[in-house]
């Protein structure tokens, strides 16, 4: 039985619609207030209809042809309906048309629809906009989905069946599709929600939800609004999927609806670039999230065992449950274009098989005997050296024109010496650096690694050793002479140290940071830790104020490391930042790190962009040049692709070296995404330090996202199936235990 329209219906389609239209949401049982408005465009395709379920009307297809631009702006849009007629509108209807009410609305790129998909586009409504009896979001852990029904008030597991990873690496950027395969084993309507991880680096622009043969992709919205789309299409019974940001590399996603024995795929695109270091691109998939310590009177990420909700305190809480496997595996492959010769192909903490394609390619598999996903996947390969040459990407769409330059540091730097250095060691000895397992290798890994750079120190240096758990010491009052004697009592103190307590990580920046500095030294904080703390903008907070002349590498340490906070750090700390498994051999990750330092660094960086007219370039603040660390340079330009000169100082001299016009030729497609992301984030760096400037923030922020279709702390992915419809509504919002780090306890240190 369909509703009727109600007056402020008809008030609102009358807006947008000619008289005697009638919406085909409100026909299909969606009753809806005058701010609620739905619209859907499909690509007039036959197959569209053909693909629908069983028992349902054909889906529409709406001509965006037919509609005022719908395809690049597409936020004031309604269905067609009632008696009219369109050529291509299966069932009947008229194409959308826009609302002339909010004309300043950007434009959104609309991509472009497949046979069998739909595309739902949202009118965006203000902040806030959120019934607190329906729904309300909750907080629930990573990768596996829960699911609660009236006949089963306890969470039971939700066979996640398969998630497959699938990247494509083409120089230095990587494009990831990933696919989540749920299904609802219960003999009633489900609702579930579940969290992951990704690179915080991802720039995410796809999302597609998959109802038995039927794609849904969904659209980026203001997250308030993808919110209240949310509510009322599950009130009526539509099965409807959404994805927000927690953090910068946590994410959460909710899908409501789900019918009995039915399956339902989410997959997801984004673009990141790859690190690179001495010679090796590194790419990460990180699979877990693992717990973390959240100090007192701090909003963090909280860590408790089944069923304890609310035991932490925190809004934001993950349940946690032993390492088991709960029916869920994961597989990846990979495809490597290098673009130059690639040499030794090596996967941290997972088995692989490896296929040359040529000089330039691999092919990476992950074995299907090492497919738990409780630790983050790294795999390293080898580039020839003398191959690696600084080098210009662009890509230009309706937008605009982009780039990407990597700068690599010139041969020359690696000739010249180092000067006497100022070490200052901070070791993490919370309780997290015991390990998952309870076995200190963590600490042990981070203890071998400081040991040897002790004894790689020379007469001229000097050193400091600090560490923090739940408070902070330190082993000398200034900076130790790094003489035979005192190298062997750092030796000693460090050997004493022991992993317990919290992370209380702001004490021991600050010591290292608030330290006397060696005024005729160079000085360098090698901060170990595997960074998880839920205050993470405290204590970078930290670094902005009190940095100095120190330089800050990060050492990231463990199978699953904070890795937004490590690399933060050293971007921030104007450094460097490395990664420390439990399987990397701490002497020789240590060692690469001696030589980066044992030769200076390009300081003061200028860069003349000759003929490109460039703006809005990331990072704003250029940092420097290390032997071995490329720097990784991206914004958009106006003009062409020229002779690129860059300058700098070199232990107070002048340092002059130019890149190539010619490698402006190479394209990618995933630049205009990759810039977004960072404009995004540097616009969210600027509101921690303009708190009053917060609206006109928020609102720059949301005009970019919307812009390119991008996953950002204001917007959210949403997604309707108009044509699967459930007979009764789901249940409560599910949490969900998450995965401990490769067989750990939730022990919050």
């Amino acid at each position: 039985e369909q509703p009727s329209v109600t007056k402020a219906e008809e008030t609102a389609a009358g807006d947008m619609e000619e008289p005697g239209a009638r919406s085909q949401m409100d026909a299909a049982g969606v009753e809806e207030s005058s701010d609620s408005h739905l619209g859907m465009i499909a690509k007039d395709n036959a197959a569209v209809g053909e693909m629908s379920t069983e028992g349902a009307p054909a889906a529409p297809s709406m001509l965006a042809e037919d509609a005022d631009e719908p395809a690049s702006r597409g936020r004031n849009m309604k269905f067609g309906g009632g008696d009219d007629k369109a050529e291509g509108l299966a069932g009947g209807g008229r194409a959308p048309q826009l609302s002339q009410a909010r004309t300043e609305v950007p434009p959104l790129p609309i991509p472009e629809l497949q046979p069998g998909e739909e595309l739902w586009v949202i009118e965006a409504q203000p902040k806030n906009a959120r019934n607190a009896d329906i729904l309300q979001p909750e907080s629930p852990g990573a990768g596996c989905l829960m699911a609660v029904s009236d006949a089963h008030q306890t969470p039971q597991p939700v066979p996640l069946k398969h998630t497959e990873v699938s990247g494509q690496i083409d120089g230095y950027i990587a494009s990831v599709d990933v696919t989540q395969q749920f299904h609802n084993p219960f003999d009633e309507v489900i609702e579930a929600s579940y969290v992951f991880p990704l690179p915080h680096s991802a720039a995410i622009n796809e999302f597609v939800m998959k109802v038995g043969d039927r794609r849904i992709r969904g659209i980026i919205r203001e997250k308030a609004e993808a919110e209240r789309i949310y509510r009322v299409a599950s009130s009526q019974k539509y099965a409807v999927s959404m994805m927000t940001q927690q953090r910068a590399n946590i994410f959460t996603q909710k899908v409501a609806n789900i019918q009995p024995g039915r399956q339902i795929d989410i997959s997801i695109r984004y673009f990141n670039t790859l690190r690179y270091e001495n010679g090796a691109y590194e790419f990460v998939f990180p699979m877990v999230v693992s717990p973390r310590f959240n100090p007192s009177g701090t909003e963090g990420v909280g860590a408790v065992g089944p069923g304890q909700t609310g035991a932490s305190g925190q809004t934001t809480e993950v349940q946690y449950v032993p390492a088991e496997r709960s029916g869920r595996d994961i597989a990846l492959f990979l495809n490597i274009n290098a673009g130059v010769e690639v040499g030794t192909v090596r996967s941290v903490n997972h088995e692989v098989g490896v296929t040359e394609n040529g000089a330039t390619g691999r092919t990476v598999t992950l074995s299907p005997l090492d497919s738990i996903p409780n630790r983050d996947f790294v795999l390293r390969y080898q580039v020839a050296g003398d191959t690696v040459r600084s080098g210009l990407l662009t890509h230009t769409d309706r937008h605009g024109s982009y780039f990407t330059l990597m700068l690599y540091p010139p041969a020359e730097l690696s000739q010249v010496n180092r000067a006497p250095m100022e070490m200052v060691f901070v070791m993490d000895c919370s309780g997290s650096m015991n390990g998952p397992a309870k076995n200190g290798k963590p600490l042990r890994q981070a203890k071998d690694a400081v040991r040897f750079a002790l004894n790689s120190l020379t007469e001229r240096d000097t050193f400091q050793i600090i560490r923090f758990s739940s408070n902070s010491s330190k082993l000398g009052a200034e900076p130790i002479p790094a003489t035979a004697e005192n190298i062997n009592l750092g030796l000693e103190y460090l050997e004493s140290l022991k992993s317990d307590g919290g992370t209380q990580m702001i004490e021991g920046l600050s010591a290292a940071l608030d330290f006397p500095h060696d005024e005729g030294r160079f000085r360098v904080v090698t901060f170990l830790t595997d960074g998880q703390i839920g205050n993470e903008q405290q204590v970078l907070g930290i670094v902005g104020r009190k940095l100095g002349a120190s330089r800050i590498f990060s050492f990231g340490v463990g199978e699953s490391p904070n890795r937004f906070l490590m690399d933060r750090l050293a971007i921030l700390g104007r450094g460097a930042v490395s990664y420390l498994s439990l399987n990397d051999d701490p002497i020789e990750v240590m060692e690469r790190f001696n030589r980066q330092i044992s030769h200076p660094v390009l300081t003061d960086l200028h860069i003349d962009w000759g003929e490109m007219r460039v703006g809005d370039v990331y990072p704003g603040r250029l940092p420097d040049l290390i032997v071995g660390r490329p720097v990784i340079i991206t914004g958009r330009y106006r003009g062409q692709p020229g002779d690129i000169k860059i300058s700098g100082r070199v232990d107070f001299e002048t340092a002059e070296f130019t890149v190539n016009s010619e490698s402006g030729a190479n394209k990618h497609r995933g630049i205009a995404s990759v810039w977004a992301r960072l404009k995004i984030k540097d616009l969210m760096n600027t509101l921690r330090g303009n708190p009053q400037a917060k609206e006109e923030i928020q609102n720059e922020v949301l005009e970019i996202a919307l812009d390119h279709n991008l996953m950002s702390s204001v917007t959210s992915f949403v997604a309707v199936d108009t044509m699967t419809r459930a007979e009764n509504q789901s249940g409560r919002t599910v949490e969900v235990p998450s995965p401990l780090p490769n067989g750990g306890e939730p022990s919050g240190d």
